[in-house]
C-alpha cells in the first residue's frame, strides 16, 4: 500500500463514495476515472500488492549457507613392499609387447620387410659355364629395326655392349639397354657376377603383335597404319667372354 493512502474501511471500500474513492487513488497516485466498480477494483489490487512485499520482509534475510562436497582425496598408490623394485618402462613383460604386436594392424599392401641377415644366399655356381637371360615383351619398334641394333652387340662383351648402345642413333637403342641391364641385374642377384665376367651369347628378336590404326586419305579415303611391336631377348653367359 502507497505510504499516502489509508487501510481500507470495515465494511470495504463499497461502502465508499465516489469521491472518496478518487481521492484515495489520487493519494496513492493511480488514476482515479472510471465507475464505482473499476476504482474499488483499483484499491483491492492495490491493497493486495502492498501485502506481497510485507510477506516478503518477514522472511528471514541472509545467505543460505551451501554445504560444499567433500574434495574426495585420490587413492594411495601401493607402494611395493621391500626388496622389489618399481618396474619401469624398459622392463615391460616380453608376453605384453607380444600381444601388442599382434594386436597392432597391418597396413594393406605392405611388403615386410626382410632383414640382410635372413636374405637367400645366392645359388652356387655350376662347373660348367652359366646362362642368364632377360625377355622384354611388346616393345614398341617394329623387329627389323631392333635386328639392325642386335647385331652390333652379339657376341660382345657387357661393358662393349653398353658403350655401344649409348651411342647409337636409333631410338630402339635406349629399350635394348634396359633390357642387356635387366639380364646383368638377374646375373648379379643370382650368382653374384659382374659385368666384366659377362658376354652376350644371344640376342635375338621375335616378331610381336601388330596394332592396326586408320589415318584420312585423299577423296574420303582411309589408309591403314600398321604399328608393329617386338619380343627382345638377350643371354649371358660366362664363357669366352675375354674378348
Amino acid at each position: 500500500m502507497s505510504p499516502a493512502g489509508r487501510q481500507a474501511p470495515e465494511g470495504g471500500w463499497q461502502t465508499l463514495k465516489v469521491d472518496e474513492l478518487r481521492d484515495e487513488l489520487e493519494a496513492r497516485g493511480l488514476p482515479k476515472g472510471g465507475k464505482k466498480d473499476e476504482l474499488v477494483a483499483r484499491l483491492e489490487e492495490d491493497d493486495l500488492s502492498g501485502e506481497a512485499p510485507a510477506a516478503e520482509a518477514a522472511a528471514p534475510e541472509g545467505p543460505t549457507a551451501e554445504v560444499e562436497p567433500a574434495e574426495e582425496e585420490p587413492p594411495a598408490e601401493e607402494e611395493p613392499a621391500e626388496g622389489e623394485e618399481e618396474p619401469t618402462a624398459e622392463e615391460e613383460p616380453e608376453e605384453e609387447a607380444a600381444e601388442d604386436e599382434a594386436a597392432r594392424p597391418r597396413r594393406r599392401g605392405s611388403a615386410e620387410t626382410i632383414p640382410a641377415t635372413e636374405r637367400r644366399a645366392p645359388a652356387p655356381r655350376p662347373d660348367g659355364a652359366l646362362v642368364v637371360s632377360a625377355r622384354a615383351k611388346y616393345v614398341r619398334s617394329a623387329p627389323r629395326k631392333a635386328r639392325l641394333v642386335m647385331n652390333h652387340i652379339r657376341g660382345k662383351n657387357v661393358e662393349q655392349a653398353q658403350a655401344i648402345l649409348r651411342h647409337a642413333p636409333r631410338a630402339v637403342s635406349a629399350d635394348i639397354l634396359k633390357l642387356l641391364n635387366s639380364a646383368v641385374a638377374n646375373a648379379e642377384s643370382s650368382y653374384e657376377l659382374g659385368p666384366d665376367e659377362l658376354r652376350i651369347e644371344r640376342a635375338f628378336v621375335d616378331e610381336g603383335p601388330t596394332i592396326k590404326r586408320f589415318r584420312p586419305r585423299a577423296r574420303g579415303r582411309a589408309t591403314r597404319i600398321l604399328k608393329r611391336t617386338s619380343h627382345m631377348t638377350i643371354e649371358l653367359t660366362t664363357e669366352g667372354n675375354e674378348g
